[in-house]
């Protein structure tokens, strides 16, 4: 039985990533027209590791800053996300090796502000990160979510984003 691959080695393989498509059959009912950029886990780990102390990033503006580095009209929303996870699982694994300075995925929100329940440690864990960092995490039905999260967004660094947010 071959040796599962750690966290660390899935964000390094690039897969032949990124690589940017033209939209095509049943996908345009969902994206419309035009290209969508598949990206490499390094790159979304890259976007993620350059959020300061006390900011935040959602998904979706990942998913801006690659489409824009690329020329694409979107970034994939699955690969994007399954990538997100795969850095924060990283990050957990590298922290365990003893090392301090790794990727910050608890400041990688969903859309509207919530925690991924999903990342390491799930939305307990990722809640006292946030809120040792200044941020106040409310309850939303089901959902966990960084209040008033659109005041502490992150201009992206090294990609400029013309319509942001709006």
């Amino acid at each position: 039985m071959p040796k599962r691959k750690s966290w660390c080695e899935k964000l390094r393989d690039s897969k032949d990533l990124p690589r940017v498509e033209k939209i095509s059959g049943k996908m345009t009912r969902r994206w419309g027209s035009g290209t969508v950029v598949i990206p490499a886990p390094r790159e979304v780990d890259e976007i993620m590791k350059k959020i300061p102390k006390g900011k935040l990033i959602t998904i979706g503006d990942i998913r801006m800053a690659l489409a824009e580095k690329h020329g694409a009209t979107i970034a994939c929303p699955l690969t994007t996300g399954i990538f997100a996870w795969v850095a924060a699982n990283a990050a957990e694994e590298e922290k365990e090796q003893g090392k301090r300075d790794v990727t910050p995925y608890w400041r990688t929100l969903k859309k509207e502000g919530e925690i991924n329940p999903k990342y390491p440690g799930g939305v307990q864990a990722q809640r006292l990160l946030l809120e040792s960092e200044g941020h106040n995490v409310i309850q939303r039905g089901k959902k966990y979510i960084v209040e008033n999260f659109e005041k502490s967004l992150a201009d992206i660094p090294a990609f400029e984003i013309r319509s942001r947010r709006a």
